[in-house]
């Protein structure tokens, strides 16, 4: 079993640097800001061998009304209630402040131990900011430097007694077979306050991502693991992304970064819409560079049930893809009402179906049984009146699916024939709505044998 650590503490302690240290990598965007945390995020720790499941929350606040912060508290107090144990971290440099005396009178009410961490400690801190710990109730506190990487030996003894080291030779059979199937990464992108927070909660039936009627309330990719069919998924929820022109702020700069990184390392984007003003300039700009990193793509048209004309919508979404991304003929596109869990099968059967062409290969006799055909009815022009003869292709990788063909003068071909090539391959092996890459090479057949 792997035990669940959630770090808790008041804004700016550094958190999300502590998570990002556990976890080996920058998964959780840092910043001076206070308050920049506002989802709570997970991910696999391995500290000296010691692994376990840690949680990043947003800054302990006392709101308790309809506010954004009062929301942020609601999903810190649901993970600290099931939490195996808690890391209750302040900053050394200040001290023990009032607002953390009254955080921890709370911890003392919730059922999971606690383990107080004193954070920036690096260099000459102050003995008096540590001896403050003590007055919380919790035992030694322990000194650490997350942003330098100190005291990590200390925090590992703490843990130890609360959790279940496992080296990966006592896996169990679930975690194996999880390693055997790797989960299609899924990422939800689009304009802020689309509904992308609320598409993936009602797709996994609880409220794990904090929504509400403020843009850009999701500030960095937060995944969440889930499975559909028997197929694993990775859900990324991302920030909202404006046109870069608008984007100043530092922090808006992080949250966009941090999306734009979530499409690259994704399988399948779900591009999502506002179904009462679709494919706006900063819709097409999220989808090409969808297109442009291979990744495969589908629309989901969210608040459907809002659109009064709903037969002139689909209309217009279906021209406005025609027109603005003819290098992806076919995009699939659906449309949904995430609040009301409206069309979400259907989108998840567009995804899977759309993931399954993503990873096609297409044998390489077939292939050259239809360049053979394809060439023959429609040859390339001739160069200053010489033939241009296609001798052979082969796909050379998948996701995106790849080909190259060997030409005689590869680069006498003009674009228009490569997108033939490209549309009547999408044609014959069922590859409409994904980016295709098409190489054309020059030489002869490289896998013919020499005689």
């Amino acid at each position: 079993m792997v035990e669940t650590v959630v770090i808790v503490g008041r804004p700016n302690v550094g958190k999300s640097t502590l998570f990002n240290r556990l976890v080996g990598r920058r998964q959780a965007i840092v910043n001076k800001t206070p308050g920049l945390t506002r989802d709570w995020r997970e991910g696999m720790a391995d500290l000296a061998g010691l692994e376990f499941r840690v949680i990043d929350t947003a800054g302990l606040e006392e709101a308790f009304d309809d506010s954004l912060q009062a929301r942020m508290r609601e999903h810190t107090d649901r993970v600290v209630a099931e939490a195996d144990l808690v890391i209750f971290l302040f900053d050394a440099r200040t001290g023990v402040t009032p607002m953390d005396s009254h955080f921890a009178d709370w911890l003392r009410r919730q059922s999971s131990p606690v383990v107080v961490v004193a954070n920036k400690c690096e260099g000459a801190f102050d003995i008096a900011g540590i001896s403050e710990a003590y007055a919380l109730g919790f035992g030694d506190p322990v000194a650490i430097s997350a942003e330098h990487n100190e005291g990590f030996a200390d925090l590992f003894a703490a843990i130890l007694p609360w959790t279940e080291a496992s080296t990966g030779q006592d896996a169990t059979e679930d975690q194996a077979v999880e390693r055997e199937a790797p989960p299609l990464q899924l990422a939800i992108v689009g304009r802020p306050n689309v509904g992308k927070s609320t598409l993936i909660n009602k797709l996994i039936g609880e409220e794990r991502m904090l929504t509400g009627p403020e843009a850009g309330v999701t500030r960095d990719a937060v995944a969440v693991d889930w499975s559909y069919k028997l197929q694993p998924l990775r859900l990324v929820d991302t920030a909202g992304q404006r046109r870069r022109a608008r984007v100043s702020d530092s922090l808006e700069k992080l949250s966009v970064g941090d999306a734009e990184r979530a499409i690259r390392f994704a399988h399948v984007v779900v591009l999502v819409l506002d179904a009462e003003a679709m494919l706006e300039r900063q819709d097409l700009s999220i989808a090409r560079q969808t297109v442009e990193e291979g990744r495969a793509l589908v629309i989901a048209a969210n608040k459907w049930d809002l659109v009064a004309d709903k037969k002139a919508a689909l209309e217009r979404l279906r021209d406005r893809l025609q027109t603005s991304l003819p290098q992806v003929r076919g995009v699939p596109f659906v449309t949904i009402s995430a609040l009301n869990g409206q069309n979400l099968e259907r989108l998840l059967d567009t995804v899977l179906d759309i993931y399954g062409a993503w990873n096609r290969r297409v044998p390489t006799a077939r292939l050259n049984n239809w360049l053979g055909l394809v060439s023959e009815d429609h040859p390339p022009r001739m160069d200053r009146g010489r033939a241009v003869r296609l001798r052979y292709i082969t796909q050379v990788k998948a996701r995106p699916p790849t080909f190259a063909i060997w030409a005689t003068r590869p680069k006498s071909v003009p674009d228009s024939y490569i997108r033939y090539l490209e549309n009547r391959l999408r044609d014959e092996f069922d590859l409409d709505g994904i980016p295709l890459r098409l190489h054309l090479r020059k030489g002869r057949n490289p896998y013919a044998t020499d005689r």
